[in-house]
């Protein structure tokens, strides 16, 4: 297994962050690098762009709201790396905070592609990774923001360690039924905007906790790290033009993660801002560009 070449994924990685984060593993990372997005036309273009800089990604189709997408990058990787030994989960969506989608439309289609896409691509690649693989799922601090609004009842159950990721997904679901049954806050979920973002969000993070739960108990020796990140509020398509980072600066986190030494200890089940660890929960301290 350790005879084929290394490789490096990045979900959603034709434009914005995706796009940052795969031209940085280019340039970093010894093995190949898959750049991967729903729309072939614009995955290709941007794997021309960055081959004009003299990089050199691969680029392979993939829509994570689609299981049969996943399974052929999955029995691609198979075939051509015996495995995978870098994932960046960075594909995701949000709706402006005017969009004049209904609100249960945005619920579901949000928590569709954040998290129940992302959570697929984990259960088909997760099995995949080598030993000294590494996950990241670009999460939000918007998940924390989300966390401290909903009811306590909700709290005990988000921060509880011993949620299951059936229990979650059924969370999930329930929040999407809620709003299409107009009792969302009737039933404790946050009143706020971007709420089906923050929620998508809330759910990638705890759904790495449990993730990275699982791999220490059944490959501890495997040394595999996986953790959940916020990149910052990034000038990009979906951070809007107001966004404090770059794209650039936003990819510096998921890469440091992506790219934790062989010798590393850790981080792993964590969420990383800035490259440190923030405990989940309700004592975070939120930074002064969130308003609560």
């Amino acid at each position: 297994m350790s005879s084929a070449p290394r490789v490096a994924v990045v979900t959603g990685a034709n434009k914005g962050l995706g796009f940052a984060i795969t031209r940085d593993l280019c340039r970093n990372f010894s093995g190949d690098v898959v750049l991967t997005a729903r729309d072939e036309a614009r995955g290709r273009a941007a794997v021309q762009q960055l081959q004009a800089e003299g990089l050199s990604p691969r680029f392979h189709l993939l829509d994570i709201d689609d299981l049969q997408s996943i399974c052929t990058l999955r029995d691609f990787l198979c075939k051509e790396y015996r495995g995978l030994d870098v994932l960046v989960n960075n594909a995701g969506i949000n709706f402006d905070t005017g969009d004049p989608t209904p609100l249960p439309i945005q619920a579901e289609v949000t928590l569709k592609t954040n998290f129940f896409g992302t959570r697929n691509v984990c259960r088909e690649l997760l099995p995949l990774m080598k030993p000294q693989g590494r996950v990241v799922n670009v999460s939000s601090i918007m998940g924390f923001v989300t966390l401290k609004q909903c009811i306590p009842e909700l709290q005990q159950k988000f921060t509880s360690e011993a949620i299951t990721e059936e229990e979650l997904g059924m969370l999930m679901d329930k929040f999407v039924e809620d709003v299409k049954n107009g009792v969302h806050k009737k039933e404790g979920w946050p009143d706020m905007k971007l709420v089906t973002y923050g929620i998508s969000k809330m759910g990638i993070t705890i759904l790495s906790r449990i993730h990275a739960r699982k791999l220490s108990e059944q490959r501890r020796g495997d040394k595999i790290f996986l953790n959940a990140c916020c990149p910052g509020w990034l000038r990009t398509d979906m951070g809007g033009p107001k966004g404090i980072k770059s794209p650039e600066e936003g990819a510096e986190t998921p890469v440091y993660l992506a790219l934790l030494p062989s010798d590393a200890e850790g981080p792993h089940g964590e969420f990383v801002m800035e490259k440190k660890v923030e405990q989940w929960g309700l004592s975070f301290q939120f930074p002064p560009w969130i308003v609560i």
